[in-house]
């Protein structure tokens, strides 16, 4: 079975709580240091006031206390946010363990060629008349070209059935790929994905970083879809 993230539930979860999470990182920051700094400038002036008032006109005390309910609210909300960012990590690592075994589309230009059968995938930003792959050996020496004919615009899965040009089965290993939409007489870049399986996680306080095999790290929104 071939999922998107942009249509399955629990990916989708995944990819939102991860942007709102770095949306809270960078919210938090900032109240963090906005807080600080308005604790420490009341201060001073409370303090120079307090020394250089008019005895016959002292300062207002409710004044005072409605500065310091502002600045307390401020530090209050920037609690919440970081408890909310915590909170969204948790859910972030706790979802994606569900992908630990599944094979993953992400970004990259290889493809695995493995009993005959090699998986990867094709990135349009738009329709096109025709998907053309060109997969090339370490020598860069081009094994197989491949018309995927007219595609509409979304990720494009790529199958090879391991044959090169002249009908010969090509050797087991990595090879890598390119791709162009074609549209008329135009031709286009086309981002290229490579497939690996989710091997292990690694959570933290701002979300998960998935261990994809062959391929390395990837934050958990950088997962295009799951097959």
């Amino acid at each position: 079975m071939v999922t998107s993230t942009n249509n399955n539930p629990a990916t989708s979860l995944i990819a939102s709580l991860n942007a709102a999470n770095s949306s809270l990182a960078a919210k938090s920051s900032t109240a963090a240091t906005s807080a600080s700094s308005m604790q420490n400038t009341f201060m001073t002036l409370l303090t120079t006031q307090l020394q250089n008032q008019d005895p016959l006109n002292p300062m207002d005390s409710s004044q005072m206390t409605s500065q310091l309910a502002q600045i307390n609210t401020v530090s209050g909300i920037n609690q919440l946010n970081t408890t909310l960012q915590a909170l969204s990590g948790s859910m972030i690592a706790s979802s994606a363990t569900s992908m630990i075994g599944h094979n993953v589309l992400v970004a990259g230009s290889t493809i695995n060629l493995s009993n005959g059968t090699g998986l990867a995938g094709v990135q349009l930003q738009n329709p096109a008349d025709d998907v053309v792959v060109k997969i090339q050996d370490a020598a860069g020496n081009t094994v197989r070209t491949m018309h995927l004919g007219a595609q509409q615009s979304g990720i494009v899965p790529v199958s090879w059935d391991g044959l090169n040009d002249a009908g010969s089965a090509a050797p087991n290993g990595t090879y890598t790929f390119s791709a162009q939409a074609v549209n008329g007489s135009s031709t286009a870049a086309a981002t290229t994905l490579s497939m690996g399986m989710v091997n292990a996680i690694t959570p933290s306080a701002t979300g998960a970083t998935l261990q994809v095999s062959q391929l390395g790290a990837f934050d958990v929104s950088k997962i295009l879809m799951v097959m």
